[in-house]
C-alpha cells in the first residue's frame, strides 16, 4: 500500500477512475508553441535531472497533503522544447483526453512545479495520478492534472474540465479550513502574501 493511501489521502478522478495504468510504454507529447516538439517516454523523463519539492498538494474540495514530491521541474522540461516568445500558458491533457487544464507559463516555471512521478520515494500509481502527473503547489489541485499524456504551449488560457464547469481559471488558493491529511486535523489556510504563504504556496497553517 502506498504512503498516500496509508494516510487516507482522498482519491478523486472527476472523469472516472481509469483503472491501473502502466508506466511501460507511457509517453508525454510536448508541443504547441514550441520550436522543438518532443515525445518523451517515461524512462526518458526518469533519466532527466530529478528535483524534490517538499510541498503541499491542496484541493479545493477541502484537504491538503504534504510530502516529498519527486520529478522533473516543469520549467526545465519545457526548455527542452524551446517555447516560442508568444507562449503564455501551458495546457495539460490527461489520459483518455477528457480532462484538461491550463496554468500560466510563469507558474509552470516556478521551482516547485513538477512533472512528478513519485511521492516520498514511491512511484505514483493511477489512484494519485501516476505514472506522471503535474504537481503545482501554488494553485488549487485541479490544476495539477493527473496521468498526463500531453503538455501544450498556448498563447492564451483554454478552459478545461473544471473551468468549463464554473471553477475559476486562476485557481488561486484562498484562506479557508481544510483537512490536513498528514495530521488528520482541520486547519486554516492563511492569506496569500503573508509570511506563511510565500508565492501563494501553502507552507504553514494558522493553527
Amino acid at each position: 500500500m502506498s504512503k498516500l493511501k496509508e494516510m487516507q489521502t482522498p482519491i478523486f478522478w472527476a472523469e472516472g477512475h481509469p483503472g491501473p495504468l502502466s508506466a511501460e510504454g507511457w509517453q508525454v507529447k510536448l508541443g504547441g508553441l514550441v520550436e522543438k516538439p518532443l515525445i518523451l517516454t517515461y524512462e526518458e523523463i526518469l533519466a532527466l535531472p530529478k528535483s524534490i519539492a517538499d510541498a503541499r498538494l491542496t484541493s479545493v474540495s477541502g484537504w491538503s497533503v504534504r510530502g516529498r514530491w519527486g520529478g522533473v521541474r516543469l520549467g526545465e522540461l519545457l526548455a527542452l522544447a524551446q517555447p516560442r516568445p508568444e507562449a503564455t500558458h501551458v495546457r495539460f491533457t490527461s489520459y483518455r483526453e477528457v480532462y484538461t487544464t491550463c496554468i500560466p507559463l510563469d507558474v509552470a516555471s516556478k521551482e516547485h512545479t513538477l512533472l512528478a512521478y513519485e511521492f516520498d520515494g514511491e512511484a505514483l500509481d493511477a489512484d494519485y495520478g501516476g505514472p506522471l502527473r503535474i504537481f503545482c503547489p501554488y494553485l488549487w489541485g485541479y490544476k495539477s492534472a493527473k496521468s498526463v499524456v500531453a503538455i501544450t504551449l498556448e498563447d492564451h488560457s483554454i478552459p478545461g474540465y473544471w473551468e468549463m464547469r464554473g471553477y475559476p481559471d486562476d485557481a488561486q488558493i484562498t484562506p479557508r479550513q481544510v483537512l490536513d491529511v498528514n495530521t488528520r486535523r482541520q486547519r486554516r489556510i492563511p492569506p496569500a502574501g503573508s509570511g506563511l504563504r510565500p508565492g501563494g504556496e501553502v507552507v504553514e497553517f494558522l493553527d
